[in-house]
């Protein structure tokens, strides 16, 4: 084995009852004691969290002793909003050593002038997520490092979610969008500007990365995203909390994450109308949300090889052949190979297909299988000398970088951020199961490869133990959906964020309810966007070939990012 794959650690998966003893301080408490005198105007509460009501001229300060002093040091997602008589951006802190510590930061801003302080001095993962709102909300943020448009074009006029916008605004293309990007530039040396994309092969999507070129060093590169933005989020909006918004979530992630798309928008809805999940059906959506993680681990792995070496004829097919297996595996149990929509609120479509025997004797065949085709993933990939210098020490992301980043998922795992949702913040089935979260300290490309392919260990872990207990459950016991009212209203003003761990990192989603049976406002929080936002960190000063092995391994989808 590699010197390399010895660096791979594992944690346990099993979490414990609490993270934190029952007479700790409350985030709530906690925040108070260590914010700025005069920062914080009120107190909310949300359903995850509890929120603070900040100053639009004290965020910064209010941000920088959270993180500093009271150890929120992730922020999650940022989500902009707009009111009838005002303006709201809300940040969502956890910490990374415990995701069940956490707070809302609450900006409210007037109408009429909807301007605030920038929290991306504090969090640089903040830049693309404020940014995100000033283009599709119309927020504007005091120094932003770098406030234009994100998935609009930068000649767009309005802002989309602004109670204003009318749709009617002429969108006019002006001459200097086709000048020279270069004409300003004055560093030292022969700088050339090369376009990658927007339909780039090694880009993964449709993504655009503007790259400036120092001889074949990267001395600038900007990924430049929104070519396949389709309102997800508003679709959202639009639809029923019940019935219509469930079919959604599979588009996000078209890669085969879908399942564990879909359980994210399960979990916030669950606990936003406080439904329990029978037992039976949360040992079915474990299983089949591992399944769907495999399928996102093999792509991601096999298209990789493709990336960096060429390997098409064994790393690639390979990987599709394993996929096409756990197709056929998910298509018998939701009749569907690609976008499942097979999760309902309070459970999941139907039981498990017959003959039974018959279904899990497949699962099983296809576990047993894996040890011997994962060595041979190894001897084709992290054992080659040509991958290994592709990858090794190339794209480096320390862990204090992916951090500030907000990376989650194998990129944050890959530079040894020990965080996985499925563990720290337990849902479904995982904490009943032994498995571990792998980990590795490279924080290169190869170590991001790696942990990927070591996770793929895991699921197939969690899978067998699924299957074993599925086989022996008690027919009388097989209860797939609670009883859901056929229409939900949650109450006015009701806030919540939950998040799972999908198999690019994490998943969250914002709502906000309005006492109607849709929601007044739907946040996808996608990890692809700020996994990618890393990007330029990862990139600076390498090699460009080392730009395109870099963008392969943070394995971003760009419904993922664009949604």
């Amino acid at each position: 084995m590699d010197q390399r794959q010895r660096q791979v650690g594992e944690t346990g998966g099993t979490a414990p009852a609490s993270l934190a003893p029952a007479d700790a301080e409350s985030p709530l408490d906690e925040a108070l004691a260590v914010v700025p005198d005069g920062a914080v105007t009120d107190t909310e509460q949300h359903l995850n969290a509890p929120a603070l009501v900040v100053r639009a001229d004290r965020v910064q300060a209010v941000l920088s002793a959270l993180r500093d002093r009271a150890g929120f040091d992730h922020c999650a997602c940022v989500t902009g909003q707009a009111y009838g008589d005002r303006y709201e951006s809300i940040y969502h802190l956890r910490s990374y050593d415990d995701p069940q510590r956490e707070l809302s930061v609450v900006v409210p801003t007037p109408a009429a002038d909807p301007e605030q302080e920038s929290a991306a001095p504090v969090y640089p993962t903040a830049d693309w997520h404020e940014r995100e709102a000033y283009d599709l909300v119309g927020i504007e943020y005091d120094d932003h490092p770098d406030l234009r448009r994100i998935l609009l074009p930068e000649t767009w006029q309005g802002h989309p979610l602004d109670p204003d916008f009318g749709g009617e605004e002429p969108q006019i293309v002006p001459f200097r969008e086709h000048e020279n990007p270069l004409a300003d530039d004055h560093r030292d040396g022969d700088t050339m500007y090369v376009n990658l994309g927007p339909h780039h092969p090694a880009t993964h999507g449709v993504l655009r990365v503007g790259a400036t070129l120092d001889g074949e060093r990267v001395a600038e590169v900007t990924p430049d995203i929104g070519y396949i933005h389709r309102c997800e989020e508003q679709m959202c909006q639009q639809g029923t909390y019940r019935h219509q918004i469930m079919p959604y979530p599979d588009r996000w992630d078209w890669t085969g994450a879908g399942l564990c798309n879909e359980w994210a928008y399960a979990r916030v809805a669950e606990d936003l109308a406080d439904i329990d999940v029978p037992e039976y059906a949360q040992v079915i959506r474990t299983m089949s949300a591992e399944l769907s993680r495999l399928l996102g681990h093999f792509l991601a792995v096999g298209t990789y090889a493709l990336d960096v070496i060429g390997e098409f004829t064994a790393s690639f097919m390979y990987a599709i052949k394993e996929r096409e297996r756990i197709q056929s595996v998910l298509e018998d149990l939701t009749g569907q190979r690609l976008m499942f929509n097979y999760f309902r609120l309070g459970g999941v479509a139907w039981d498990l297909p017959d003959p039974r025997d018959e279904f899990f004797a497949e699962i099983r065949e296809f576990v047993d299988d894996l040890p011997e085709r994962l060595a041979e993933y190894h001897d084709l990939l992290t054992s080659n000398e040509v991958f290994q210098l592709r990858t090794v020490d190339t794209g480096e992301l320390s862990a204090e970088t992916a951090k500030e980043n907000g990376c989650t998922g194998p990129v944050a795992r890959g530079s040894g951020v020990d965080y996985d949702l499925r563990r720290d913040d337990p849902y479904g089935y995982y904490p009943e199961l032994d498995w571990d979260v792998v980990t590795a300290e490279g924080g290169d490309n190869y170590a991001r490869v790696l942990v990927r392919l070591r996770e793929i260990e895991q699921s197939a872990r969690i899978v067998e133990q699924c299957v074993d207990l599925l086989e022996e459950w008690p027919e009388a016991d097989r209860t797939v959906q609670a009883n859901v009212p056929r229409t939900l209203r949650p109450d006015p003003d009701t806030e919540i964020y939950r998040a799972v761990e999908s198999a690019k990192g994490e998943l969250g989603i914002y709502i906000r309810a309005d006492g109607t049976d849709e929601p007044a406002r739907f946040k996808i929080r996608g990890p692809s966007f700020s996994n990618l936002s890393a990007l330029e960190a990862a990139a600076r000063g390498e090699f460009v070939a080392d730009l395109i092995a870099t963008i392969g391994s943070l394995d971003p989808i760009m419904g993922d990012v664009d949604r």
